[in-house]
């Protein structure tokens, strides 16, 4: 499985964009929360996207605004939670219990799934990319190499929308790479 290859930074960036997607209120997982996720995260991809002026605000406010033109309501996952509670399971009484247990926000309830797209940039493309890159580890770096090849999410019309071109980002990307091999 791809996911094993993954470093722990880059497993702790897709861990922010699943974090990302609740915080919001989405039912999914897409690109731009990806991109969010990297934002949020230490390593290269959130180096690169800085120094490029992509902050992590900024890209969450533009997601927001994308999103809602595109008519994506924020439904905070109501309907697996309706659908729990008709059979009698209280989704916020759980909660409560969690975070009196094990802290706040230890229970986070429904944990969306990835869009396709956002599956292809994860599974395929970063693999993709690392490989190029002639490493066996997929780095947050990749992550973000993945998401410029897709080219097509919500991701891209942030990044675009806040000003920076895939190109640019991707030879930042790999003059770090370079430079940090060497």
């Amino acid at each position: 499985m791809v996911f094993e290859r993954f470093t722990e930074l880059a497993k702790r960036a897709v861990t922010a964009s699943q974090d990302a997607a609740v915080a919001l209120g989405h039912d999914f997982i897409g690109t731009e929360h990806l991109l969010l996720g990297l934002a949020s995260t230490a390593g290269t991809a959130s180096e690169v996207l800085r120094g490029h002026g992509i902050e992590l605000q900024r890209a969450r406010e533009e997601t927001v605004r994308l999103l809602a033109e595109a008519g994506v309501a924020a439904t905070g996952g109501q309907e697996a939670k309706d659908a729990l509670s008709s059979i009698g399971i209280d989704v916020v009484e759980i909660q409560r219990h969690a975070d009196d247990t094990f802290g706040p926000g230890a229970f986070r309830f429904p944990r969306p799934p990835f869009t396709p797209r956002a599956k292809k940039v994860l599974v395929e493309l970063t693999l993709r990319e690392a490989q190029a890159l002639g490493h066996q580890r997929i780095d947050t770096e990749h992550l973000l190499l993945g998401l410029l090849a897709d080219g097509e999410g919500i991701a891209t019309q942030v990044l675009t929308a806040l000003g920076a071109e895939a190109t640019a980002l991707r030879e930042a990307v790999r003059a770090r790479v370079t430079q940090q091999a060497s």
